[in-house]
């Protein structure tokens, strides 16, 4: 059976805090730990080499990730300020672990190759926890590529925080701590991985299809002027709605999945109204927009925060969870709610208060529609479970499969 436990410290000391946290996330495990995941402010990146060491040491594995971040979670607690360290064990039987590190390379100053990447068997049903450094690491394009070569891969993290400088940042990955790239760990056999990706956000008027277009502009939504169809929305919207759009919550939502007769949340990618030309007709989209695509204008406060997390958990608890990592985005937590402890306190409450740690992300990764993104104000939950099929006796890693470029 799985197992996990996590455990907090907000001891100044790295080893203090190791010392208190590690002990305890053991002590909840069935068995030895398989994988443990690690999490820190800031007050501890410079200790990151001993927190490595030390965690091997004690917990009897080299399977470990971790990172730097802006803010901590365990349990149901966000810690926002000071120093804070969270320490997540699991113990995941018959599981083949492998943690890593992608580096990236520079070929010839005209593309980049990523390489680390494991040889994993797309038919064993993987699972991916990725952690990629912001500032040198192409997320966004290593995505696109895992979805191109590996469809039906699960990828879900967060985006290293807390840093607001290249090289600061830290990043665990067995004994190894880096500066640059990204960690992670792939997960093959008998668990499975299952999301929930909240992007904050509820759908305004109603859907269109882009009936004219090109890159990241869009010109035409059913077959009239995209700026003329977004100040219809507009002039619908109730006056508290009217001023929340001045505070800059208006996005755009651009559904990924076509092959259904209704629309609901989950459904569309959420991305920036990055401006409308009022001369032109045309808005611009913070992503690229392909004709025919139905799209439909969002607005994001923290009232529609709080009911789409709500919504999106409230299936959490019948997959019977046994651990959790959750990825906030650092635009989130007491200074967007105004309340501490919002994201935590809700999924510990979907899921029974499984162990649960991650940290306040620079940026979030969770799959919509079946395809991994990189998402901003989002929470991105990663849950534990049995498996619901039993997974064959067969290899856990494919020898010849090749690396992502």
């Amino acid at each position: 059976m799985l197992s996990f436990g996590t455990a907090l410290s907000t001891a100044p000391d790295h080893q203090d805090a190791i010392g208190e946290a590690l002990p305890a996330a053991l002590d909840a495990l069935d068995g030895p730990a398989h994988l443990v995941a690690c999490f820190f402010s800031m007050e501890h990146a410079d200790a990151a080499e001993g927190i490595a060491l030390g965690l091997s040491e004690r917990s009897g594995t080299a399977e470990i990730i971790g990172c730097t971040g802006q803010g901590i979670i365990a349990g149901g607690r966000e810690v926002e300020r000071g120093p804070a360290l969270v320490v997540w064990a699991a113990h995941l039987p018959g599981v083949s672990v492998e943690t890593f590190h992608l580096a990236v390379h520079d070929l010839n100053g005209e593309a980049m190759a990523v390489a680390g990447w494991p040889p994993l068997d797309p038919g064993r049903q993987p699972g991916v926890v990725l952690l990629p450094d912001p500032f040198s690491f192409p997320t966004e394009a290593f995505l696109d590529r895992l979805d191109e070569e590996r469809p039906g891969l699960t990828v879900l993290g967060g985006m290293v925080s807390g840093a607001f400088q290249p090289g600061r940042h830290r990043l665990l990955s067995g004994l190894e701590v880096h500066e640059t790239g990204a960690v992670g760990a792939a997960l093959v056999g008998p668990v499975e991985l299952r999301t929930v990706v909240s992007q904050g956000c509820r759908p305004i008027g109603r859907p269109f299809v882009v009936t004219k277009g090109e890159a990241n502009l869009v010109e035409e939504l059913g077959g009239k002027a995209a700026v003329d169809r977004l100040r219809e929305t507009l002039e619908d919207l109730e006056p508290r709605e009217q001023a929340l759009l001045r505070l800059g919550g208006l996005q755009v939502g651009q559904v990924i999945n076509e092959h259904k007769a209704e629309f609901e949340r989950g459904d569309f990618l959420i991305r920036q109204l990055a401006g409308a030309d009022p001369d032109t007709g045309a808005i611009a989209v913070g992503d690229t927009v392909e004709l025919g695509q139905t799209m439909q204008f969002h607005l994001r406060d923290a009232d529609a925060a709080d009911e789409e997390l709500a919504l999106m958990l409230a299936p959490v608890a019948s997959w019977d969870p046994k651990g959790a990592l959750l990825f906030s985005c650092n635009g989130r937590g007491s200074r967007f709610f105004g309340v501490p402890d919002h994201d935590a306190a809700m999924v510990q409450d979907a899921t029974g208060s499984v162990p649960t740690a991650g940290f306040f992300a620079q940026g979030e990764l969770g799959p919509v529609g079946g395809r991994n993104f990189l998402h901003g104000y989002t929470a991105s939950l990663a849950v534990f479970c049995e498996p619901s099929v039993p997974v064959a006796a067969l290899p856990a890693l494919a020898e010849d499969e090749q690396e992502p470029a």
